[in-house]
């Protein structure tokens, strides 16, 4: 029987989404179509009748800029949103700010898929010569961790991002889901997979073909243990979520016009 209902939320699209680079820690906004999309899912939820007690997302932009979207949409702007580094997306190394489909010509399909799709592969570490150090951990709001700056992650596999996602799943959200509160957790791609391996069981050879499209909202039932009553559903038009996972699936491949 269906006690809680958890809503899970990929951002929506990225600048660098829509360049089909690995944006990871690197803080951008969404794009003009990941604006419309967190609108619509917003509409979309409004329509749907639901309403959120708390949200969480992390601390990048992308993620803040879903939620006050999505919120505004619905009419929900006064809901608490809380933040954490602990959501934000998993931590791709030295792969930052590359192409998918470049290095998939590069270094093969599957070996990307590897690195972006795995759940114990780590991708080669950031190092301080890379472009992006310095914006990612001179950066504010790395401060503001619960952990000392120099212990933050310089590079992630999903069970890493699991391990880092859990103390704050099970010592600050699911208290707030077990006082009865509806949670959205506006978060990425695989902070999001990274929860629901947790929360359904997911194997870890499964977890390979888990897709979450940007913008598309995701909802658990759960029981009073917090396990899935239900498969989760992705909520919305289904073709088009369809069309959409199939586009996040073919990121990695070797685009037409570079074969």
């Amino acid at each position: 029987m269906s006690k809680y209902k958890l809503f899970l939320l990929r951002h929506g699209e990225g600048a660098w989404n829509k360049e089909n680079r690995f944006c990871s820690w690197v803080d951008q906004k969404l794009s003009e179509n990941g604006v419309v999309e967190a609108q619509e899912c917003g509409r979309l939820l409004k329509e749907q009748g639901y309403q959120f007690d708390r949200v969480f997302t992390s601390i990048l932009s992308r993620s803040i800029q879903t939620a006050w979207l999505v919120l505004e949409a619905m009419g929900q702007e006064w809901v608490p949103v809380t933040k954490s580094w602990r959501i934000n997306e998993r931590h791709y190394g030295a792969l930052i700010s590359l192409n998918r489909a470049e290095m998939a010509l590069n270094h093969g399909e599957e070996q990307v898929k590897l690195w972006r799709r795995s759940y114990d592969i780590t991708p080669p570490p950031i190092t301080e010569s890379h472009p992006y150090y310095a914006e990612i951990y001179n950066d504010r709001r790395y401060s503001t961790c619960d952990v000392p700056k120099e212990e933050l992650p310089k590079a992630e596999s999903l069970k890493e991002v699991l391990d880092r996602l859990l103390p704050y799943w099970n010592d600050v959200i699911v208290p707030v889901i077990k006082s009865g509160q509806t949670v959205l957790i506006s978060a990425h791609g695989n902070s999001c997979r990274a929860l629901l391996k947790h929360l359904e069981g997911i194997s870890e050879t499964d977890i390979v073909n888990v897709t979450l499209p940007t913008g598309v909202p995701v909802l658990l039932e759960l029981d009073e243990d917090l396990r899935p009553v239900k498969p989760r559903q992705l909520l919305g038009d289904q073709a088009k979520i369809e069309a959409a996972i199939k586009k996040v699936e073919d990121q990695g491949k070797v685009n037409a016009q570079n074969k």
